[in-house]
């Protein structure tokens, strides 16, 4: 009888041992599970701000690709952050909806600094870039805020306000990116500050023709009355003088901020110059529109410059900008 009770006490305990393995092999199997899910989703995220980057922002996409490999993921996470702003002007008929959406990334941010980012691509790789680098959330509300000024679509009274809303958008991104770089350096963020303005204005003029051709002018009104150039000269596409010579001035300024973030490169740490890779596409606008004699509808503007990319590259092996 006790031999018999042994036995089956034995093959209880033998059992329950099995049991454990059992279990903790469908745990073990599940964290796995969980993991690999994870990581499939985070690979998705991923793949998604790539290709929204590449398709709407490809200047940037390549200046993402040639930041150091720990920068680089988030770098694209900002990028899209920015075109998903960007986008929401001309995606949306009605100025209510417009700021329905840039109300949503105001809480999305605010989520991803509690680490409760929304289960949305760019929100999930903005938490991730966040986390990584100590991003300055002052930056990124900077950027919604005067992204949903924007929704006012009208022009800009004066070359200032242009470069006011430039700084607030594009530089506070170079911000951001330095950040990813792990440069914290004032000098840096003095040539961020132009090379930001210098893009903002280089965009404005880009896209003219673009807005011209949907009926809306936003290049500053200050220089169209004092050369005599109305906004129905720019929604027809005059190649006039007086058209020239507003996009003269805009560009100059440019230029200007050009030359000013430029100056500080030799007091910027080298590890920043790689967060300045849009001044190779800046300076090629700013050539190509000079030889078509700053006729910005010239056909030769149309076209993306299919050697800035190697030149980005170039310009990134040398540490300049």
């Amino acid at each position: 009888m006790a031999a018999s009770f042994g036995a089956k006490r034995g093959a209880l305990s033998s059992n329950t041992s099995l049991c454990r393995v059992l279990l903790g092999e469908l745990v073990s199997g599940g964290v796995r599970l969980r993991r690999a899910a994870s990581n499939a989703a985070a690979a998705d995220h991923q793949k998604v701000c790539m290709e929204l980057v590449r398709s709407r922002d490809y200047d940037g996409y390549v200046s993402s690709l040639l930041l150091p490999e720990e920068a680089r993921r988030s770098s694209l996470a900002l990028r899209a952050f920015n075109v998903e702003l960007a986008q929401v002007k001309d995606s949306v008929s009605q100025k209510t909806i417009g700021l329905m959406r840039m109300q949503f990334w105001k809480t999305a941010i605010e989520e991803v600094y509690r680490d409760e980012p929304p289960n949305q691509p760019v929100s999930t790789e903005l938490w991730r870039a966040v986390r990584k680098h100590q991003l300055t959330k002052r930056w990124l509300l900077r950027i919604i805020t005067e992204r949903e000024k924007g929704l006012e679509d009208r022009a800009y009274r004066n070359l200032q306000e242009l470069e006011s809303y430039s700084e607030n958008t594009q530089s506070s991104l170079i911000y951001l990116l330095l950040e990813c770089l792990g440069v914290r350096n004032v000098h840096a963020d003095h040539a961020a500050s132009h090379v930001g303005k210098a893009q903002g204005i280089v965009t404005c003029l880009r896209a003219t023709p673009y807005h011209s051709g949907r009926r809306k002018v936003y290049l500053p009104m200050d220089l169209c009355m004092q050369h005599g150039a109305s906004q129905e000269d720019f929604i027809r596409g005059s190649r006039e003088q007086k058209v020239r010579d507003v996009v003269y001035d805009i560009a100059s300024q440019a230029h200007v901020h050009l030359h000013h973030a430029r100056s500080f490169s030799s007091s910027v740490p080298a590890a920043a110059n790689v967060a300045f890779l849009q001044t190779v596409v800046l300076e090629d606008y700013l050539q190509r529109v000079r030889r078509a004699d700053f006729d910005v509808f010239h056909p030769s503007l149309k076209n993306r410059n299919p050697l800035v990319a190697f030149q980005m590259y170039l310009q990134s092996w040398r540490k300049t900008y």
